[in-house]
């Protein structure tokens, strides 16, 4: 028998027992009517006639009585309904009464209120398909057994309040008519609510405590459920419940896996600064009211597959410490999401966002395939790396980076504990395949890995701040024991996968996986955003795009051999009238080549000497004179002195004028200069249009 209360009961009570050294208060149950002594302690005459005496529906008194199993049997026998065969009983008071067996109520009725506050059932209870008609207390009650409640019925308020369950409650297809308060209640068994339905306007189990796991699949609450506070030692599992009115799990603490997948919050939930130390499953919920999750901590993976979200959905402060997932999640009326942190991946893939929405995330990867907004959006992005392949944009939307911390509604700057300081906040954009871009704004992004073929009117693209793209490898390698180089320009990473695929590919170009595109489907590309970068008035990023342009088609497959060469030439020379350097270098040379050609077989040995000739009649009379000029001669002797140098170095830089000289120039020298006047000009317009291309704005 367990030790009974230490205070003194209030009710005048039996005092079996009592010993004024250990226990002066003896036995606590009270008087049986018309006796001096409790039922447990009286006669079996008087107990008897006790019994005799009590009719289906009469009310009993018995707190703080020790009841045996026979004891028990032999009070609800008392009281049996012969025509129904179940205990029926009016007012039950067994208040602080000892169960020191199986407490047997199965389907009793309790027509009055049933009191069994700070009541000990040492044993199994059974309360299976009992009826209590009125209100039913069990206030800090102790189960040490099995506590069985399958499929009972509280018609008026279900008062658990601080009672302890030491081994599994079962609360199955229960029907709670009204109030049920479980608050501070100790489930150190399982807690099994299966299919159990809160008809009243309260279920209240705020401060309660599950050590094992706790059941509650299909239960249906149909006024207000709150769990704040609660603590759940092991799984909670709310699978198909139904929330009619407004759900509270602010502040409790989910220890195990949680399970609310197919549950339907109907009002408003509330998981405000609660914890879920493991798996927390969302999928498939519906969240018609606003739904809370502001300052909530995950700290192992959260699923919210295809959850429906009708109105705010408040991620405020949240912070998933590893992946969080939105698979084919539908947001209808959020206009909010963030900010929020993620340690690990979020996944939006397959998300759909039906009204203005602003994003403001800080995760280490942000997944948003086939992602669907269907209004204006804004993305706010901190430390992410970003997949947007085949996203769809109806409305304009902006993708920025933000170089600052967030700030929360309340204006502290969101902590970044999951980010330590040394990790780089930029946000990288790894995909927009399968885009349409005509909406789309890039702000302050890094775009070195992102893949572009596949997205539709990249021409339209608009790209704010400072969006940075990969580079061309800058070291100077040998292949085949000539020397490669790369002039430094903006590529896209495209170029760096099908560039590392080629045989004899050098260092410095990066491989992708899978199969590389290749220049007829990066041309178009290039075309779209040398556009893109035109219509931003970026003239020098425009001229990088062009250059890849035009490397593409020289190098794509589909285009004739002639007119390969001639954008082969084109390169060559002044690499497709962008670089100036290329362009003064082969000028400088051919002018050098002019001026040796010059010196050696162009410039005439001397300037040839003018002859005048005449016929001076004898009479007097008009005289004819004929003025002859020698034709140069060609050189001989040292032909590359330093007069000669001058000479040459005039020709050649009228030449570069488009002037003639009037140098006296042997045959070879005039075909020397007809074809310097030809391509040094030439040469120096290239030169002088990719300076203008790098300077223009």
């Amino acid at each position: 028998m367990s030790t009974p209360h230490p205070a003194v009961p209030s009710w005048p009570h039996c005092a079996h027992g009592a010993d004024p050294a250990t226990d002066p208060v003896g036995c606590r149950g009270i008087h049986v009517p018309g006796h001096t002594a409790c039922l447990a302690h009286l006669t079996d005459t008087h107990r008897a006639a006790y019994l005799a005496g009590l009719t289906p529906g009469d009310s009993i008194d018995h707190r703080g009585t020790t009841f045996s199993n026979a004891l028990l049997t032999a009070v609800l026998d008392a009281l049996r309904d012969p025509s129904t065969g179940n205990a029926c009983l009016g007012d039950a008071g067994f208040g602080s009464a000892i169960f020191e067996g199986d407490a047997g109520f199965g389907s009793a009725i309790f027509e009055g209120d049933a009191r069994f506050e700070l009541a000990i059932f040492e044993g199994d209870a059974g309360f299976g398909s009992a009826t209590f008609k009125r209100n039913a207390v069990f206030m800090s009650a102790t189960f040490k057994g099995y506590a069985g409640f399958r499929s009972a019925t509280f018609k008026r308020d279900a008062v658990f309040m601080s009672a302890t369950f030491k081994r599994n409650a079962g609360f199955r297809s229960a029907t709670f008519k009204r109030d049920a308060v479980f608050g501070r209640a100790t489930f150190e068994g399982n807690a099994l609510f299966r299919s159990a339905t809160f008809e009243g306007s309260n279920a209240v189990f705020g401060a309660a405590t599950f050590k094992r796991d706790a059941w509650f699949e299909s239960a249906t609450f149909k006024g207000n459920a709150g769990f704040e506070s609660a603590t759940f030692k092991r799984d909670a599992g709310f699978e198909s419940a139904t929330f009619e009115g407004n759900a509270g799990f602010g502040r409790a603490t989910f220890e195990g896996n949680a399970g609310f997948e197919s549950a339907t919050f109907e009002g408003n939930a509330g998981f405000e600064s609660a914890t879920f130390k493991r798996d927390a499953g969302f999928a498939s919920t519906t969240f018609k009211g606003n739904a809370g999750f502001a300052s909530t901590t995950f700290k192992r993976d959260a699923r919210f597959e295809s959850t429906t979200f009708k109105g705010n959905a408040g991620f405020e402060s949240t912070t998933f410490k590893r992946d969080a997932r939105f698979e084919s999640t539908t947001f209808v009326t959020a206009d909010q999401f963030g900010p929020l942190l993620c340690a690990g991946r979020l996944v939006l893939t397959g998300a759909v966002f039906g009204s203005p929405v602003t994003l403001s995330i800080a995760a280490r990867r942000v997944e948003c395939r086939r992602t669907r907004w269907s209004s204006t959006a804004e993305i706010r992005l901190r430390y992410a790396t970003v997949d947007f392949a085949h996203a769809v944009f109806e409305y304009p939307l902006t993708i920025a980076a933000e170089p600052d911390p967030f700030v929360l509604n309340d204006g502290r700057p969101l902590a970044e504990d999951l980010f330590p300081s040394a990790y780089d906040p930029a946000v990288r954009v790894v995909s927009l395949r399968g885009v349409d871009a005509a909406h789309l704004v890039l702000a302050d992004l890094d775009l070195w890995e992102c893949l572009f073929t596949g997205t539709v009117h990249l021409d339209q693209l608009r790209l704010e701040g400072a969006c940075t793209f990969n580079t061309a490898p800058r070291a100077v390698h040998w292949r085949h024991w000539s020397p490669v180089r790369f002039t430094e320009r903006r590529v896209l990473a495209e170029e760096h996968h099908w560039r590392a695929s080629l045989p004899g590919a050098v260092p410095g170009w990066v491989p992708g996986t899978g199969r590389a595109a290749g220049p007829l489907q990066l041309a178009p590309v290039y075309r779209a955003l040398r556009k893109a970068f035109e219509d931003g008035k970026h003239e020098p990023g425009a001229a990088d795009f062009y250059y890849g342009e035009m490397e593409m088609r020289r190098h794509a497959g589909d285009i004739p051999r002639s007119e390969r060469g001639l954008l082969t030439v084109y390169w060559a020379l002044s690499g497709y009238g962008l670089r100036a350097s290329r362009a003064l270098a082969w000028l400088g040379s051919a002018m050098l080549v002019t001026v040796v050609l010059l010196m050696a077989f162009g410039l005439a040995h001397d300037t040839p000497k003018q002859t005048v000739t005449g016929t001076l009649p004898a009479g007097g009379g008009k005289v004819t004179f004929e003025i002859d000029k020698d034709d140069p001669q060609n050189p001989t002797g040292n032909r590359f002195s330093g007069e000669r140098f001058e000479k040459a170095v005039n020709v050649t830089l009228n030449s570069v004028v488009f002037r003639t000289s009037g140098q006296d120039l042997t045959t070879a020298g005039t075909y020397i200069e007809m074809t310097s006047r030809l391509t040094e000009p030439v040469l120096l317009g290239l030169a002088v249009l990719a300076i203008r291309n790098r300077v223009k704005r």
